[in-house]
């Protein structure tokens, strides 16, 4: 890993100086939609960042119950340093126009916390979705990709023998990152701590590939080249292993703007999601 500017590849503010008015907007839209669909609250643990937003399907507004049927997550970016799951509620309304249901979770961030202690965090909210559903789709966006993709490689029998071991049927990442020691001498470490031992240790393009399931990995057309090098090395390394693994760019998105089509029903994205879900 020599040669590379990794401050430069990975500084998605810098990359995109008009990401202010983009997140303010993410936080308008987010708004506007939860107080059209005001969520379910569930917690999974006993901290205030500890809650999972559950959007319900235009079938379960209907009166329809979710039973069994296949739950979607998203979970949330921010270098697993800043945000949380409230600021993306509207990325739950192209899939639930489609009938299905949406959980976003918000977890506890770096430096309060480990990254290794986030990826328990979400094992934590997963447990928790599993009590409604016991077939998730988990998607997630940068930091977010990372943890989507630490799910679906869990042994969850491990986890918790009452639990299916195929709990998470596919994951569907965007702007993933899926090897963390690149980020270790850059300013995104300041907060996270990573040791390079520690960044191989949360890195999923290390783990053993899961032994189910599937992957998307999409990735900005306008996002750096190492973005986009997250993304083929993963659908690579788990594609030799067997798993049913997927590459896209997304034309002219930036890191930014990659989330946007999970908010409109007819994109590609959300029909994806949707194939995904078994609906």
């Amino acid at each position: 890993m020599t040669g590379i500017d990794y401050e430069v590849e990975y500084n998605n503010r810098a990359r995109v100086p008009e990401n202010p008015a983009l997140m303010a907007g993410w936080v308008r839209d987010a708004a506007a939609y939860r107080e059209q669909r005001p969520p379910r609250r569930l917690t999974y643990g006993p901290g205030p960042r500890h809650v999972i937003d559950v959007f319900a399907s235009e079938d379960q507004d209907q009166g329809q119950d979710q039973g069994k049927a296949p739950l979607v997550v998203f979970i949330h970016g921010g270098y697993w340093q800043a945000l949380d799951g409230s600021s993306f509620s509207h990325m739950a309304r192209g899939l639930n126009a489609h009938g299905i249901t949406v959980a976003v979770p918000t977890y506890d961030l770096c430096p309060q916390v480990s990254v290794a202690g986030i990826i328990e965090e979400m094992r934590q909210a997963t447990r928790e979705l599993a009590k409604l559903s016991g077939s998730l789709v988990i998607s997630g966006h940068s930091a977010g990709g990372h943890l989507a993709a630490c799910m679906l490689a869990t042994d969850w029998k491990a986890c918790d023998a009452s639990l299916p071991p195929d709990l998470v049927r596919a994951a569907y990442t965007i702007s993933g990152l899926f090897e963390l020691e690149p980020l270790v001498p850059t300013s995104v470490n300041k907060a996270l701590g990573l040791t390079p031992e520690a960044a191989r240790a949360a890195s999923p393009l290390f783990w053993s590939p899961p032994a189910h399931g599937s992957l998307d990995a999409v990735v900005g057309e306008a996002e750096s080249v190492e973005y986009h090098r997250q993304s083929r090395s993963i659908v690579e390394a788990w594609g030799q292993a067997g798993v049913a693994t997927k590459f896209g760019s997304l034309p002219a998105a930036n890191h930014f703007t990659a989330i946007a089509p999970l908010s409109d029903p007819a994109s590609s994205m959300t029909l994806r999601l949707k194939e995904l879900a078994g609906r």
